[in-house]
């Protein structure tokens, strides 16, 4: 309780009636039609789903009772005349303090009232005493449903009971309003008490009176005998009326759709529910709607997959260029399949920077297997129903997007795509991650049970293809049920060839033009790849192509003739001065500034370790936006130089009478991680021996007190990182070495490796002159007196 109203803003919008009264934690259905309460549920839905529930005073102009209720909108439905229905829950007791807005509609900042927390004997006391008169009030009439009754008594807060006794019985607004404003829980159940005695007078007079006077039949009630009589008739006769019509036709559908057994039972069970009610009733058209999801949901209905090898080869070729692990993994399901006859669908999970292909494989793949497609974005749902679905005691409740899309799909073994895993939220309303377990276990989605339907529903069949940036958000539970394929960043000359066979003719297309227009000569596509677009993947690069497109579209619509070649000095006259620069190509040897190699979810980076001494007390400051591992290893790179000063030849007085400020830039973007171990030690060693240090190498690696070097992730991307920037030298953990087996020819190509154990020997790689260091000058006696010459 006290979690979820903390999370309940200052300022509310507010929704204000002259004959509801809200609780905090009761559910309540509600339908509004006014135009200033549709403005307030529009609010409330674009934010946090929160508002303000106040009851109006009897005369309008007096404005609202000063207590109200926080409520969150659970379920919302707009009905086609316009109406809104609701279904609201209660968080808690609010205080109106002032009016923030009047017009469009009521925003009030309000104040949280708090729950009593000491219960003491009495409040037992008057806590059994209303208990025991709302046995009373079910003994003398059906207002009161006895299994709330025994459910009230395990419940432990006093207080919550109180509201829902309130919430749950026919007494006179006021009375409602009152116990609402009610804080203290004995006076709360002391005027409780009283409301439920007087209602419980005036049920036993009304018994009295309808003992005693025989009630006539009204009106209604005589035509609902006649017409039961007459449905009775036709049927005997043979008739059959509208109702009955469509009872047929539903029959008829249910037996003429491919059902599974235990489907077409529960369809017919419905049928005979909808042939006793009149269509006047809501839960007619909820039956209705149950119906038709049943026989539209593709139960048995398979398309026939395409199982020639060469064929699919071909089609994820043409489409795509390079992304070879995956390709492999799908012809091999593909030549299982074709040789074992059947085969559970795989469950993959593309991992990589944005803009490498991830998501767009996935619609090749279906195309290559003659599959129907489906995508659907994960990013930012917090809603454990938008996968399982609402229950259909909810008001508008509707299937999970699982079954929603499927039935879309009109197949039961689609290409189901599940974008952005890695950014799947949680709150109060569940977990949507935990959903999924079910849905990706293969184990056990042959019976994935929707909330609605509650039938299992049978996903085996389906190829689910998750995509992420990172595996770090993914929960480790989710992330098992998977196969991880990981994709790379492009290198330059894969980025040169996706530009050529798929980004050019795609954007000449998409701008009116063709070759004999514009052709984009090699040299302007390094121009754009270098000092363009910093990036893994060609996002950027097709931007660019297109943005070039663009202004020669405009030449060629204004009626010129053009034949145009661009080349690399062509390129700035369209897309203005370079955005980028070779870092390296700028940089020299410096004393205190080491190169470091970073990974993260959108690829590698090189980041520069900058270090610098004055005079003080040796304090150490650390800038850059670091998180708490990172500045760990520069206490561990500092302690290591103190322990092994004499060693390195660093000055005594280095640690007592100097600060030292380490700083990484790019200040406003965090970093993170061990890894950048020996690029710390390197700056450091290089600032205290005043020894430059070497700037076309970049390393990578953790670092202990000992000095050892430990293996690091993300080694791939970091090495595509250090060839966009011109780097070709590298220092990698010795650990590492063994998983560089499987990196492509390609990323080797052209670079040098060293592999270390130690930080001495990055030291002694990296230093302008290696480790030879120099002898300390010993300290003065203090005993002995300085003789003259």
């Amino acid at each position: 309780m006290e979690d979820r109203s903390s999370r309940i803003p200052r300022t509310l919008p507010v929704l204000h009636m002259g004959n509801v009264v809200m609780f905090p934690f009761l559910l309540m259905p509600l339908v509004v039609a006014d135009e200033e309460s549709k403005l307030v549920i529009d609010h409330a839905l674009s934010n946090d789903k929160t508002l303000a529930f106040f009851l109006d005073k009897e005369a309008p102009e007096q404005g609202q009772h000063d207590y109200g209720t926080a409520v969150t909108i659970l379920r919302m439905l707009r009905n086609q005349d316009g109406s809104i229905s609701l279904l609201l829950q209660g968080t808690s007791r609010i205080r109106m303090q002032k009016i923030a807005q009047i017009e469009p509609f009521i925003m009030a900042d309000v104040e949280i009232v708090g729950e009593p927390s000491t219960e003491d004997t009495e409040v037992h006391a008057y806590r059994n005493i209303a208990i025991e008169l709302l046995d009373k009030i079910a003994s003398e009439g059906n207002m009161v449903n006895r299994e709330m009754i025994a459910g009230l008594s395990n419940i432990k807060q006093a207080g919550r009971v109180a509201d829902i006794i309130a919430g749950n019985l026919e007494i006179p607004i006021k009375d409602r309003q009152k116990v609402l404003e009610l804080v203290d829980l004995k006076a709360r159940y002391a005027y409780l008490n009283e409301c439920l005695a007087e209602l419980i007078k005036q049920m036993r007079v009304e018994n009295h009176i309808r003992s005693n006077i025989q009630l006539e039949m009204s009106e209604d009630q005589k035509r609902y005998y006649l017409r039961e009589q007459m449905d009775a008739i036709r049927r005997e006769l043979g008739e059959s009326d509208e109702v009955s019509k469509e009872i047929l036709k539903w029959r008829d559908l249910i037996e003429k759709t491919d059902l599974p057994d235990y489907v077409r039972e529960v369809a017919f069970d419905e049928l005979e529910r909808l042939g006793t009610m009149q269509p006047a009733s809501s839960e007619y058209g909820v039956i209705r709607n149950y119906l038709d999801w049943i026989v539209k949901v593709p139960w048995k209905v398979y398309s026939t997959d395409r199982l020639d090898l060469r064929k699919i080869n071909s089609v994820l070729t043409k489409d795509h260029y390079g992304l070879e692990k995956p390709k492999e993994r799908i012809l091999e399901y593909i030549a299982v399949k074709k040789l074992r006859g059947q085969l559970k669908g795989p469950i993959l999970c593309f991992v990589g920077p944005p803009g490498t292909g991830k998501t767009s494989i996935g619609k090749s793949v279906a195309r290559a297997l003659d599959r129907k497609f489906i995508r659907m974005s994960l990013g930012g749902i917090h809603d454990e129903a938008e996968i399982r679905g609402h229950r259909r005691t909810y008001i508008g409740a509707m299937p999970g997007k699982i079954i929603t899309e499927i039935k879309k799909a009109g197949t039961a073994n689609p290409v189901f795509m599940l974008d952005e895993i890695d950014k799947l939220g949680r709150d109060f309303r569940g977990d949507p991650a935990s959903a999924l377990l079910e849905v990706l276990d293969p184990e056990q989605n042959n019976s994935f049970v929707d909330n609605y339907l509650n039938l299992p529903f049978d996903l085996s069949e389906v190829m689910f293809i998750t995509t992420a940036n990172s595996l770090d958000t993914i929960p480790p539970p989710l992330r098992d049920r998977m196969e991880i394929i990981e994709f790379t960043s492009y290198l330059e000359h894969d980025k040169i060839q996706i530009a050529r066979n798929y980004l050019i003719p795609k954007e000449l297309d998409n701008n009116g033009l063709n070759t004999s227009i514009v052709r984009v000569h090699k040299s302007a596509l390094q121009e754009l790849i270098r000092y363009y677009g910093r990036e893994a993947g060609v996002r950027t690069l097709q931007r660019n192509i297109g943005s070039i497109f663009r202004k020669i579209a405009k030449r060629v619509a204004s009626g010129e003739e053009l034949r145009l070649m661009i080349k690399a000095s062509d390129v700035a006259d369209y897309l203005g001065p370079r955005k980028y620069s070779l870092e390296i190509a700028n940089r020299k040897p410096e004393v205190g500034v080491a190169t470091g190699l970073a990974w993260t979810s959108y690829g590698g980076e090189i980041l520069f370790c900058e270090t610098t001494q004055m005079n003080g007390k040796g304090a150490i400051v650390l800038t850059g936006l670091l998180g708490e591992v990172m500045r760990e290893s520069a206490r561990i790179a500092l302690s290591y130089l103190k322990a092994n000063q004499e060693k390195l030849g660093i000055p005594e007085d280095a640690f007592d009478k100097k600060d030292i400020h380490i700083h990484f830039p790019a200040g406003g973007v965090p970093k993170e991680g061990p890894s950048a171990g020996i690029t710390l030690t390197t700056a450091l060693a290089s600032l205290l021996t005043n020894k430059a240090v070497k700037h076309d190498i970049a390393m990578t690696g953790e670092v202990t007190l000992q000095g050892k070097v430990l293996p690091v992730g993300g080694i791939k991307e970091k090495m595509l990182a250090a060839k966009r920037a011109g780097i070709k030298k590298l220092i990698l953990p010795l650990e590492n070495k063994p998983g560089m087996a499987d990196f492509e020819d390609d990323i080797m190509q052209g670079m040098e490796i060293n592999y270390v154990s130690h930080v001495s020997e990055v030291l002694e790689l990296v230093l302008d002159g290696g480790l030879k260091p120099t002898k300390a000058k010993p300290a003065p006696r203090k005993n002995k007196p300085k003789t003259k010459a």
